[in-house]
């Protein structure tokens, strides 16, 4: 199918922590071969990988100094090749990240763009004249902390840096910088990979006149524990040029069979649904997006249900994609925790609601085992926004921290070695091996779930209709010709009772039951509701 990936599972692999095949302590791409059997079993469609290029890891990756070329810490090009052969035998695709916005300090390109203005490459980042005073041009920060310009004395101009100063920003200005990205694009996709996520979509192109950011609002700026989300950043990222290049992107992946493209909207709120509906308008730029909308602390039916139609009002020809979960934020059965008693039941409970949502929908490794947050010391700490705002901003390193296979063993199946980040008892309790045993388990939850979403063209191909019900229950029919489903989530750690007013069935996963004409909907309840009415289920709250 061309359009395989509408209504598909992408489970994301962060590769430095899958599985070690070396004995060194990092995961790589042979050892995620090993384990691919494990995510065939859960009935995904997809893999993400994400970045295995070469790179100095200041960033863990996100840092490219070769677009073309696997990090020797994952493997090589062999290698690689290996993994997709593997994964396409067992009926999985396989999508790479794309760091565009930026490269390593350490690309070929920036070694040459920073010894002088004329120089080959001096044009291909964004270069600036320092202030009167000698400051930086603007105003703009960086992601990361403090200002997005590092001064080089060879050309005595500021460059721009949106995160690490050893991330410099590509000039996407330049037609030149367009050529050789979309050309590093076609060496992979001629290398078989079946499409790309993203990374920092919306951060490509820049103001040309260098103006400085307004402020955000200021209940906004009162929430902030760094810099960065103080300001309004109209002119440092989300600018209109962006879209004549996602065309670009999106001819050159029209060349090849069954590919598509996700780009990751680094925003929040309605500009990241605004730029999600404008990024996937029409059939000639990307193919979906997902924001940062569901992988933020607001557990309400109000949010979920503003965030979906958001989307449909948005880009009603558009196409979605949903996660709770990623390398990035802290793993939804912590961030969700005050609204449980029971981690399984929550964990349980957002793999039904995720299933449910019409779009594509995206799991982070670890998320199948209900994995939470893991507790880190200073001490123990890689990622730098955690080294530099500690406590307040603890970083990414909890939710990176390496998959557990075996309990049984020291390094919990990842590695014979010390890992790179710890693996610690309270997931270790959780590990694959364990779960597998237990039937009641988060593992087969998923499987199951994921099972359920496959089997049903309502919950793949089906439109949404809300159903208004107060808080804290979400409720709404999926739709497809000839099938109703009706979706009812109960976002709270106190039972729920919803009178049904039509004859009705509980079908598939379910933490619910039926009785005398009512729902009941146990703390963090859930369940798939059908009936003889084509319209769905009706369903009212009971006093």
């Amino acid at each position: 199918m061309s359009e395989w990936w509408r209504g598909a599972t992408i489970y994301q692999i962060y590769p430095r922590s899958f599985q070690d095949s070396t004995g060194n302590g990092i995961g790589d791409l042979n050892g995620i071969t090993k384990r691919l059997d494990h995510v065939a079993a859960l009935g995904v469609e997809a893999i993400w990988l994400s970045p295995i290029f070469m790179s100095p890891m200041k960033d863990m990756g996100y840092d490219v100094s070769d677009y073309t070329d696997i990090d020797p810490l994952f493997g090589t090009l062999a290698d690689f090749d290996a993994l997709i052969a593997r994964a396409h035998e067992l009926g999985l695709k396989v999508i790479v990240d794309q760091v565009l916005s930026h490269t390593s300090d350490q690309h070929e390109w920036f070694k040459e763009s920073r010894t002088s203005r004329t120089n080959d490459k001096a044009d291909w980042y964004v270069w600036a004249e320092p202030s009167a005073d000698g400051m930086p041009p603007n105003n703009w920060p960086s992601v990361f902390g403090g200002a997005a310009w590092e001064w080089e004395p060879r050309r005595r101009q500021y460059y721009l840096h949106n995160f690490l100063i050893e991330q410099p920003d590509l000039n996407m200005h330049n037609a030149d910088v367009q050529d050789e990205i979309l050309k590093s694009m076609r060496f992979w996709l001629e290398s078989g990979v079946d499409g790309f996520r993203l990374d920092t979509v919306n951060y490509y192109f820049h103001d040309t006149e260098l103006r400085n950011n307004p402020p955000a609002p200021q209940h906004i700026i009162d929430e902030q524990v760094d810099t960065y989300g103080m300001q309004n950043h109209i002119y440092s990222k989300n600018r209109p040029e962006n879209i004549a290049f996602l065309k670009r992107m999106r001819a050159l992946t029209d060349e090849f069979d069954a590919r598509m493209m996700v780009g990751e909207v680094g925003d929040g709120g309605q500009t990241a649904i605004d730029i999600m509906g404008e990024y996937t308008r029409g059939d000639d730029r990307l193919h979906m997006c997902y924001s940062f909308e569901m992988l933020g602390p607001k557990f309400t039916a109000a949010h979920f249900r503003n965030t979906i139609e958001g989307f449909q009002k948005g880009a009603p020809d558009g196409w979605p994609s949903w996660s709770f979960s990623n390398h990035d934020v802290q793993r939804h059965v912590t961030r969700w925790s005050e609204f449980s008693e029971n981690p399984d039941d929550l964990a349980k409970q957002a793999a039904a609601m995720l299933m449910s949502f019409e779009g594509t929908i995206g799991i982070y490794q670890g998320e199948e085992l209900g994995l939470a947050e893991t507790e880190l010391e200073y001490s123990e700490l890689t990622d730098p926004p955690g080294l530099r705002f500690w406590p307040e901003n603890k970083g990414r390193d909890g939710c990176r921290t390496p998959m557990v296979w075996d309990a049984s063993e020291d390094g919990a199946g990842f590695s014979a070695a010390k890992p790179w980040l710890p693996v610690k008892e309270p997931q270790k309790l959780r590990s694959v091996n364990t779960q597998t045993q237990a039937n009641d388990s988060v593992l087969h939850a998923y499987r199951e779930t994921i099972a359920f979403r496959k089997m049903s063209d309502a919950l793949v191909k089906g439109s949404t209709e809300f159903i208004d019900l107060p808080e804290p229950l979400l409720a709404f029919h999926r739709v497809a010709e000839g099938q109703t489903l009706t979706c009812v989530f109960n976002l709270s750690k106190s039972s729920q009772t919803v009178s049904l007013g039509s004859e009705a069935k509980i079908s598939g996963p379910h933490n619910a039951s039926i009785s005398d004409g009512n729902l009941i909907l146990g703390p963090n309840g859930f369940a798939y509701l059908e009936s003889g009415e084509t319209a769905g289920v009706t369903l009212k709250k009971t006093a």
